[in-house]
């Protein structure tokens, strides 16, 4: 939205940060396409920090749940920021796996940052700024959650992350969308089989078999060694 002020800004607490600011994420920076602006609510100086995103489907299986969470959750525990999108689905529980550890996140929206899409999300965010996470866009207050915002927010998602993990994925799927993105900025992609009967493991399976590395240590998560994604 042209003409927004800082009065607006400050009334909901929003940062902002150009790309040419000490405060622009380094990682992001590098990309060809970076943001001009980001808006921020939150920890912003979590924004330079080691990051890993976690991203897929909306319409997410309890097995995709549960691996987000304890990806998340064992990633946050050895101090690594957890980057998502604030969806339903696997995106929500990266969050909170995050924040059952004790974590800080990093939530990418696609809409101005004087609202929270989707709704049921709200006490999610207020949860994630509470703890020292952060909830960032590139779109200014008064921007709407339009379809053609979201697939621009996936760089910003991968863009921020040394490596981007997909946990399930349709053939066509948003989550399909970052993990070209975070190829194309030459970052590191894994992506977490399933069954090949499930349509959630179509576009996650695909991956795999074009070269994306594989998690397959379901059984003992806990002792996943983390530190070769960084």
């Amino acid at each position: 939205m042209k003409g927004e002020s800082n009065i607006e800004n400050s009334k909901h607490n929003i940062q902002v940060i150009d790309e040419n600011d000490i405060d622009y994420p380094y990682l992001l920076s590098e990309i060809k396409d970076r943001p001009k602006k980001l808006y921020v609510i939150g920890n912003k100086e979590i924004l330079k920090r080691k990051s890993v995103a976690i991203v897929g489907c909306r319409e997410c299986s309890n097995y995709g749940k549960e691996i987000a969470e304890k990806i998340a959750y064992n990633l946050a525990k050895k101090n690594i920021i957890v980057v998502s999108g604030l969806a339903k689905g696997i995106d929500t529980n990266a969050h909170i796996g995050t924040l059952k550890a004790k974590g800080k996140t990093i939530a990418v929206v696609a809409h101005g940052l004087d609202m929270i899409y989707p709704k049921e999300n709200y006490n999610l965010a207020k949860l994630i700024i509470k703890y020292g996470g952060a909830i960032v866009s590139e779109q200014p207050i008064g921007a709407k959650p339009i379809p053609e915002n979201f697939p621009k927010r996936n760089r910003i998602i991968s863009g921020l992350s040394t490596s981007t993990i997909i946990v399930e994925a349709r053939e066509r799927s948003g989550s399909l969308i970052t993990a070209n993105f975070a190829l194309e900025q030459g970052r590191n992609l894994y992506a977490v089989p399933g069954s090949i009967f499930w349509e959630n493991s179509i576009g996650t399976n695909k991956l795999i078999q074009s070269g994306a590395e594989v998690i397959t240590s379901y059984l003992d998560l806990d002792n996943f060694n983390f530190s070769k994604i960084l």
